[in-house]
């Protein structure tokens, strides 16, 4: 598990994002869940873009750089659909809608990510 801030607007985006690091695990995503806790969310990596297909809530969606700066948003993107893809993106977080909109989140800022201590 990890904590995710925005250190460019001092704001916490999510204290319990799992992380999707292999095959299985990004082919699964949020695929079979009903929704997502207040602070809960998927870090998808490597990631160029991501789908809806299949899931049964709207998610915000943040495209992230290498560097872990947010180059592209999705609120509440609707279910069966697909972002777009995007070679300067290396990994994307999947939140709970209303979470960019709430962490104050726009394209530009710096994220930081840090385990949790188990």
């Amino acid at each position: 598990m990890f904590r995710v801030t925005n250190t460019t607007r001092g704001t916490t985006v999510g204290d319990s994002i799992e992380l999707a690091d292999t095959s299985l695990k990004r082919m699964f995503g949020l695929l079979g869940k009903r929704g997502l806790d207040a602070g809960a969310g998927l870090w998808i990596k490597p990631s160029s873009g991501v789908h809806t297909f299949g899931m049964s809530f709207k998610i915000d969606v943040v495209g992230l750089d290498r560097d872990l700066r947010v180059i592209k948003l999705w609120r509440c993107l609707p279910t069966y659909r697909v972002t777009s893809v995007s070679l300067k993106m290396r990994s994307v977080l999947e939140l709970r809608c209303g979470t960019i909109t709430q962490s104050r989140m726009q394209v530009g800022d710096q994220l930081q990510v840090d385990p949790l201590s188990q």
